[in-house]
């Protein structure tokens, strides 16, 4: 068995492999396994029996044990699957997270082909999962299996954590980290973690993610009556709740500009810095490109102007507020003349660092109380905070992030964009936040795979680059030296030192600041 990492060989096996990776692909999307459906649950624990079982064909795995879901529910909600590969206590150790749960797909949605067929054409591969994250997931088993044909040693210990409820909300995942991250439990030994299931900015150039949006989802009701009413008997003479409510949603944000005017939202928003700032420079982004994808006539002119670094800023780093629907109102084809007795309007703010969900709820619950007090309406307001997610930012500077940028350079032939994104994925927050290890978002779909859409796809040709890139940067990892990074938080920060999560970016000095 060889210690000496042979690229040209991987390479070739990788090539020779893909017909097969396609076939295993096309196994795991012909399985239903959407979380958000209580009748799919038995899906969704086939789909991790059958990560199981590649799981422990595998040679180089030592250990493999579904864990219980923490959180009780009726149905049973699905265990996570924990698996390990090697435990060389002079090795360091990455943990890789997937999920193996799907959005829901019907062909009747406007899909082109069945979605849990995988359908190759043109150099895609259409199916639901496939993207999203079935194909991601699948490519660390396949990795390691050719580490073993190959006869290579793993240079790391690599761990496996799989979970069955992504899709909604993770339920129980957060529950299961702190468990896990204590003394002598499973995440307790990590020193690198390392999560697929988000995208490249652009269809051509790879990327790094450093950074997430979080999240706080809200609902504003109003109630004018019992019943619905006849407009044309009771227009006129009452407080229309419709009319109070479209008042209260309209306060939220500026038109045009989408700046948010709660009182107090960007007071915690952080100052940018020149080291962050330097980020967005040579970033390959088009903007009318952006534009033409997104079925857009223009970008945000006010707030922010359209150039590629505002405009990615404000994607990544500033806090927004959306208005996403009312409930309760008539909204088929047609006319219906009705006064609603109940409306509710849904909305949310995505978050930035050092933004609260807890703070910006009290924030808005004021706003809106305020501003129906200014209506002197009759009318019952309530407001409802549905809850949310801190946002995440990590350090671009990590030698787990050098890591990745050398195996895509390797495979691309190019330096990696560093990006953050305006979405959330709250693991990669609660995995830091209980391990103070470093967290990589390493993408390998590119932004046009329609994740969550009809005709989601992979391409053949990110499946085969992105096995490539995974199994050299395992690679790189392997050959970092030095301690894990300490978690007491009054030592100086030094250039040799693994940084802490955001440190960098917030321009810390000593880890008694955090």
């Amino acid at each position: 068995m060889t210690t000496e990492f042979p690229k040209d060989d991987f390479f070739a096996y990788v090539d020779a492999n893909m017909r097969t990776y396609i076939s295993e692909l096309s196994e795991a999307v012909a399985i239903q396994s959407v979380s958000s459906d209580p009748e799919k649950r038995g899906e969704i624990l086939q789909m991790i029996h059958y990560a199981e079982a590649k799981i422990k064909a595998l040679k180089y795995n030592t250990s493999c044990k579904l864990y219980p879901n923490p959180v009780k529910q009726d149905p049973e909600l699905p265990p996570i699957l924990l698996a390990e590969f090697g435990f060389d206590p002079a090795k360091k150790t990455l943990c890789v997270y997937g999920h193996l749960d799907v959005q829901p797909a019907a062909l009747e949605d406007g899909w082109d082909s069945a979605p849990f067929e995988l359908t190759e054409k043109d150099g895609k591969l259409f199916g639901r999962g496939s993207s999203d994250d079935k194909g991601p997931a699948l490519s660390w088993l396949w990795v390691i299996k050719a580490y073993e044909d190959l006869g290579i040693e793993l240079p790391v210990n690599i761990k496996i954590m799989y979970e069955g409820m992504e899709e909604f909300g993770s339920t129980g995942l957060f529950e299961a980290v702190q468990i896990l991250s204590k003394n002598g439990e499973f995440l307790s030994d990590v020193d690198f973690f390392c999560i697929s299931d988000n995208y490249w900015l652009g269809k051509k150039k790879p990327c790094l993610t450093y950074g997430l949006r979080g999240l706080a989802s809200f609902e504003v009701a109003v109630q004018c009556s019992t019943q619905d009413l006849h407009s044309g008997i009771f227009g006129g003479t009452i407080h229309e709740g419709m009319t109070d409510l479209v008042h209260l949603m309209s306060s939220l944000v500026e038109p045009g500009t989408g700046k948010i005017l709660v009182d107090g939202v960007y007071d915690d928003v952080l100052e940018m810095t020149e080291d962050e700032s330097k980020l967005y420079t040579n970033i390959e982004f088009d903007v009318e490109e952006y534009k033409k994808e997104s079925g857009v006539a223009g970008v945000s002119n006010g707030l922010l102007r359209k150039d590629k670094e505002e405009l990615l800023m404000a994607r990544w780093r500033y806090p927004t507020l959306s208005l996403h629907g009312i409930e309760g109102a008539f909204s088929g084809s047609g006319a219906k003349t009705v006064i609603p007795s109940r409306v509710s309007g849904k909305f949310s703010l995505r978050l930035v660092p050092d933004q609260d969900p807890e703070k910006i709820s009290k924030l808005v619950e004021k706003h809106l109380n305020d501003k129906f007090a200014e209506l002197k309406s009759p009318n019952q307001m309530e407001v409802k905070f549905h809850g949310g997610a801190k946002a995440w930012l990590s350090d671009p500077k990590h030698p787990n992030y050098a890591s990745g940028t050398r195996a895509i350079k390797e495979v691309f032939g190019m330096e990696p964009d560093f990006t953050r994104e305006g979405g959330s994925i709250p693991l990669a927050g609660w995995i830091e936040d209980a391990t103070q290890m470093n967290v990589l978002l390493l993408p390998i779909g590119a932004c046009d795979d329609m994740a969550h859409s009809q005709n989601e796809k992979y391409n053949i040709s990110n499946m085969n680059c992105g096995v490539k890139v995974l199994g050299l940067y395992i690679n790189e990892l392997g050959k970092v030296e030095g301690p894990k990074p300490s978690s007491c938080r009054c030592i100086p920060l030094t250039e040799a030192e693994l940084m802490i999560p955001g440190a960098f970016i917030r321009g810390f000095k000593c880890k008694c600041e955090m």
